[in-house]
């Protein structure tokens, strides 16, 4: 793992920084294809929208994406992390008045997930910690994941590969590192954000398809005898596209017509981004 802090090699970041004391930032998981950004614009818009929503700064995309490319290797693969803080402050909540954002890249291995879960499916399980209703987070990629992390630690077997997080209420929201779709009837189902849950890119690029293809699709709360009376179950996120889902805890599933032609569109829209950036 190589990582830069504010434009230099470093492993060394300010203790009294605001992102460790607090997690007052966010973060954007970026796939890196054959030394490519993959969807880098998408993401950058979803972190300034964060930043200007959490009255963060927001970084210079210009200097980030040299940055980022500072640390590719050309025709590799890999994941490059991005974090953005708020920066240094003293102890206490209230945040500066003027703030100097940190900026954190580190490029990684890409994660070798056995192909089976792509095309076969994956196990999903129930998780036990649920999610906060706070519409003021909603939908960010923010540094505060304890919620994820207690929600991981239930995964504790090769049983499933993934959890699904309800709300306090008892609705589904997402998974615990990737978004939640279903069809029913040839209909396409996500759970609405506005309460909890992050906002993810692949989410909102199924959605822009969906609309572009003529696919019938609602974004609402959901209950989970709509969710297990699906025909087909996928999750999402950027590094992993889409995993359809071939048991939701004890309930089986097949990866159907809909959940292949979803792959398919999603990854043709994968490759013109890929050939933008030749």
């Amino acid at each position: 793992m190589t990582i830069m802090i504010n434009g230099q090699l470093s492993t060394r970041i300010k203790a009294d920084d605001r992102g460790l004391a607090y997690g007052d930032g966010l973060f954007e998981t970026i796939e890196v294809s054959r030394g490519r950004l993959v969807y880098w614009q998408r993401h950058m818009d979803r972190l300034t929208d964060g930043c200007k929503r959490l009255f963060i700064p927001a970084p210079d995309q210009a200097q980030l994406l040299d940055e980022a490319r500072q640390l590719l290797k050309p025709e590799s693969d890999g994941v490059l992390k991005i974090m953005i803080t708020r920066g240094s402050g003293g102890r206490g909540y209230r945040f500066p008045e003027a703030p100097v954002p940190t900026r954190l890249l580190s490029i990684h291995p890409k994660p070798d997930y056995p192909v089976e879960q792509k095309n076969r499916g994956i196990s999903l399980g129930i998780c036990t910690t649920k999610l906060g209703i706070n519409p003021l987070l909603a939908g960010l990629k923010h540094l505060n994941r304890l919620e994820q992390v207690m929600a991981r630690s239930e995964l504790n077997s090769s049983r499933y590969q993934e959890g699904l997080m309800l709300d306090y209420e008892g609705y589904p929201i997402e998974g615990i590192m990737t978004n939640l779709f279903w069809l029913s009837a040839g209909e396409l189902f996500t759970p609405d954000l506005g309460l909890c849950g992050v906002s993810g890119v692949i989410r909102s690029i199924i959605i822009e398809l969906a609309e572009k293809n003529g696919i019938p699709y609602s974004v609402d709360r959901f209950t989970m005898d709509q969710l297990l009376a699906a025909d087909e179950i996928f999750v999402t996120n950027s590094l992993i596209g889409i995993w359809p889902v071939k048991n939701l805890d004890s309930q089986q599933f097949l990866p159907g017509l809909m959940t292949k032609k979803i792959v398919e569109l999603l990854n043709n829209e994968r490759e013109k981004d890929l050939e933008y950036k030749k």
